[in-house]
């Protein structure tokens, strides 16, 4: 695989990683305080459903980019956890930029 290809599949997974980031905060400290405060529970049934099927593709998607990207283990199963936790596939994030980086320098 190119390190082309390679930017592609890296950059696709770190946008589907940040949006399913931010859907799980906005998930957290908007729509449930709304929900639980407000009497406002559709605020929760939105976004839940948008936040489930970006988690969703977020687990679909991170085998595939493990593979092709050759990631070790340890990487795939913390890329797992993070999923997880608030802020996680921020911190997790922090660790692809540098390998993104890399893979722009392999390009030029």
């Amino acid at each position: 695989m190119t390190p082309s290809e390679k930017l592609k599949v890296l950059t696709r997974f770190r946008f589907i990683s940040i949006a399913e980031g931010i859907s799980f905060l906005v998930l957290l400290f908007i729509a449930m305080p709304l929900k639980y405060t407000m009497d406002m529970p559709l605020a929760v049934t939105y976004v839940g459903w948008a936040h489930g099927v970006l988690f969703v593709l977020y687990i679909y998607i991170i085998f595939p980019t493990s593979k092709k990207l050759q990631w070790s283990y340890s990487k795939t199963f913390w890329g797992l956890i993070v999923s997880v936790l608030p802020f996680g596939p921020f911190l997790f994030d922090r660790k692809l930029k540098k390998e993104y980086h890399y893979l722009e320098e392999q390009k030029a």
